[in-house]
């Protein structure tokens, strides 16, 4: 992957074993189009944490597509406290970050890989 070259990406993820992400199961009848919606709201909160700009997208029944542009000027502004910061709105993270957050020194003790 290059940003240089193209900061625009095509992203795709599909479904698997005839699972439906929404619209109508044929099989068992169930409806899954609400979760278009839940895909439109996580596209927006994504936005706002990472350093792209969603250019198109489309939910299909057992897919889905992105066109992505990663803003490079954007997320070379951040600090690693800030890259943090905002990862951290997704995820807990691991003992380690948490530690560094609390200010503990995260130098190797003597003896330890």
């Amino acid at each position: 992957m290059s940003v240089q070259d193209t900061p625009y990406y095509h992203c795709i993820c599909r479904c698997v074993r005839r699972a439906y992400l929404c619209g109508e199961d044929r099989v068992t009848g169930q409806n899954f189009d609400h979760r278009k919606a839940w895909m439109v709201e996580r596209l927006t909160e994504l936005v706002k944490v990472f350093a792209i700009d969603i250019c198109a997208y489309a939910v299909m029944s057992n897919h889905y597509h992105l066109v992505v542009r990663i803003d490079e000027e954007k997320a070379g502004q951040w600090s690693d406290d800030e890259v943090i910061r905002r990862w951290r709105k997704l995820y807990q993270g691991p003992p380690m970050i948490q530690r560094y957050l609390a200010g503990a020194t995260l130098d190797k003790k003597k003896g330890t890989p």
